[in-house]
This record gives C-alpha cells, structure tokens and sequence, in this order.
C-alpha cells in the first residue's frame, strides 16, 4: 500500500508526500585524511578510495556536486565524478564503519554521519560543493489516496521525523 523512499519518485502516477529533507555530505575519517590528503575539489576525488554504496536506480559510482554560494544557491554548473574504491556495499551502515575505519571517503546522508561529525570521528569534505538531496518521501498510488490507515501512518512518520 505504501512505501518510504529517498528522492522523490519518477513515477508521476503516484502519490508522493515529502516526509523529510535528508542532505548528503562527503566524509572522511582523520586517519584516511592523514595518509591521503584532503580534497580540495569534486574531481581529487579520482584519486581518493571511494566507498561506493549500491542504491535503487542510481547510477554506480557517478558522485554528482555543485559549487554553492553562501544562501546554498548553485554558483556554476554541477559536476559528475566517477569516483573508485576497494569497497561496495549495499548497505549504510557498513559503509559508515568503513569510513570510520579509515578506509576511504563516503557521501552520505548527513543523519547518518552527523553524531560522529559532532565528535571527530568524521571529517566533513567539501563543504562548499552540495551534492543531491535524497529527502525522504512517503509513496503510495492513486488507489490509496482516501485511506484512513494509509494517511494515519504517514501522519505518524511526517511528525516523528519533524520532532527530530
């Protein structure tokens, strides 16, 4: 009846309600930084152990940034990045432990990383490039567009993620 995605559907037919903004950012632990430099535009990254995350329909390996100004609007075009790495997986989790570990650099969902960025244990790289979003959207088709139980739950995510 219902599912929870990132990015918002390329399906038109369907029903998609924002649930909530999920910025990615590009991280790196101290250790990795220390023994391979830090860097400094979107194309280093070529040179640097990727740890690739395989996810739904995107493209594998492509790194997508755009140079933004100070309000967060782009200040140029945005640039691909085919970046490479040892390690692939298909989980988050396992892809944050590697970084943590010192085995390469990770874009990421920024509430996946923000408690280590907040102690250390993780470096925050680029930060004036944005990479896409992958805000988290709530789906459902057409069908179910006057569901009490569809949009009970629904209501319930929307608000515990605000409260967040």
């Amino acid at each position: 009846d219902l599912c929870f995605r990132f990015g918002r559907p390329p399906d038109s037919r369907l029903i998609a309600r924002l649930i909530a903004p999920n910025q990615r950012v590009l991280v790196a632990s101290p250790r990795y930084l220390a023994e391979h430099g830090r860097p400094k535009t979107p194309q280093d990254l070529r040179a640097h152990h990727c740890i690739g995350i395989r996810q739904g329909d995107q493209a594998y390996g492509v790194w997508r940034f755009a140079r933004t100004l100070s309000g967060g609007q782009a200040a140029e075009p945005p640039v691909s990045v085919k970046v490479r790495g040892n390690l692939t997986t298909n989980d988050g989790g396992i892809a944050v432990s590697w970084a943590l570990e010192g085995h390469g650099v990770l874009l990421r969902a920024q509430w996946d990383v923000e408690r280590y960025l907040a102690s250390g244990r993780l470096v925050q790289l680029l930060k004036g490039h944005a990479s896409p979003d992958a805000d988290i959207y709530a789906v459902y088709g057409q069908q179910h567009r006057s569901s009490v139980r569809v949009k009970a739950l629904v209501d319930f995510v929307a608000d515990a993620f605000s409260e967040r």
